[in-house]
């Protein structure tokens, strides 16, 4: 199964700051706010919603298609996805702009302020899905993430156009993006992927309800944080996954992307729901215990372990034979 990952190419400024937002938030001067926090440490790593999710397929055996906007500063960036197995050839460069940037400090609570500068991503626009379907034989799935507004709502449009199966992820986005927009990015996906909140959102911004959303996709996965995962499907009673055990918690940043990762590598695979969910959890649990998005390794076999654990013999039987991961 062919699949292809559109949306954002960055790099993370990841700090950490040894104390809780909370206590320097005072709730009547919030419309006066004016905060500066003493950053503990810097990491400068790879990142961006679709280079994270592909970097995350790839790790499992996958060979997905990035697609997305960067600068000419992409260069080594580049050479580190293809070198972990990631198809980087239809990757639009731009002439004038730097790759994106995400800055982010992450509190004691685990709380995260964060800045986006789009540079090269607003050129994403400029890209035809079509062409790329062609080079390399077909695509089975786009995920349209997030990324510069018009490539999503031209990217949504040309799945339907030329009737591509599409994921709608909007995740950040969906704060800017206004009802009629959302409804468009979402109408017609045979996944919609969210966050709790993000569900909520998409509720809120378009006025339809929990049932008007689930006439029009054909499945609705919903992230719980620490309580999981839902899937929903017609005809079917929800799938619920509960999270895999976490060892340390060292940074959150790109959990959410290293499970869509792991469950579109499972859907690549031929796999169930339930199953694919796991091996998402699985994959989240890996990347919320190493800082930065793109940093963990995966071996085979303490993969294996860890779906056993969270999910029973059967879990890891099933998925086993679909992992190809770097490691034995």
């Amino acid at each position: 199964m062919q699949i292809l990952v559109t949306g954002s190419i960055a790099t993370d400024h990841l700090m950490t700051f040894q104390g809780r937002f909370a206590d320097s938030l005072v709730v009547e001067q919030l419309d006066k706010i004016s905060l500066s926090f003493l950053a503990h440490d810097l990491e400068i790593r790879r990142g961006g919603i679709a280079a994270n999710i592909a970097f995350g397929m790839a790790n499992l055996g996958m060979r997905p298609v990035l697609v997305g906007a960067v600068g000419e500063d992409f260069v080594s960036y580049r050479s580190w996805l293809e070198r972990h197995g990631v198809d980087c050839e239809s990757v639009l460069v731009s002439g004038t702009k730097h790759t994106a940037r995400f800055v982010c400090t992450t509190d004691t609570d685990m709380a995260q302020i964060a800045t986006f500068y789009a540079g090269a991503m607003s050129e994403a626009r400029r890209i035809e899905l079509g062409p790329i379907a062609r080079r390399v034989g077909g695509a089975d799935f786009v995920l349209i993430g997030a990324n510069d507004p018009q490539a999503m709502l031209r990217h949504t449009r040309e799945c339907r156009t030329r009737k591509i199966p599409f994921i709608a992820d909007p995740s950040q986005q969906l704060a800017f993006s206004d009802g009629p927009e959302i409804k468009e990015l979402i109408d017609g996906a045979t996944y919609l992927i969210t966050n709790e909140y993000e569900a909520r959102l998409t509720e809120q911004k378009t006025g339809w309800s929990t049932d008007d959303i689930a006439a029009r996709v054909t499945h609705r996965v919903t992230t719980h944080g620490k309580d999981g995962v839902t899937i929903e499907s017609p005809g079917v009673d929800p799938i619920h996954v509960g999270v895999a055990r976490v060892a340390r918690l060292a940074d959150p940043t790109g959990v959410g992307d290293a499970f869509r990762a792991g469950f579109l590598a499972g859907l690549a695979a031929g796999l169930d729901h339930r199953r694919c969910a796991e091996m998402g959890s699985v994959l989240a649990a890996h990347v919320i215990e190493t800082v930065g998005t793109q940093e963990y390794e995966l071996s085979k076999a303490a993969f294996l372990d860890r779906l056993t654990e969270a999910y029973g013999a059967d879990s890891a039987h099933d998925i086993g034979p679909h992992l190809r991961c770097p490691r034995p």
